[in-house]
């Protein structure tokens, strides 16, 4: 993780995953599938691009 490394949200990783639903979102999360995050103490979930990142090519190389 760099030192600017975006914080991203969950409505942007679904807009960079093409339409993938909050509640699919949710339900990866529910079973250890989804990129690592972490919450805010509002609740609201955050990652780290560079996660999303690696979390994306892990899925191309599986493929």
């Amino acid at each position: 993780m760099s030192k600017r490394d975006e914080l991203m949200t969950v409505p942007e990783i679904l807009t960079e995953l093409g339409g993938v639903s909050l509640r699919t979102f949710y339900r990866w999360r529910e079973i250890g599938k989804a990129p690592k995050g972490f919450k805010l103490p509002n609740g609201e979930i955050r990652v780290y691009r560079s996660d999303f990142e690696a979390w994306l090519e892990t899925l191309r190389e599986a493929a």
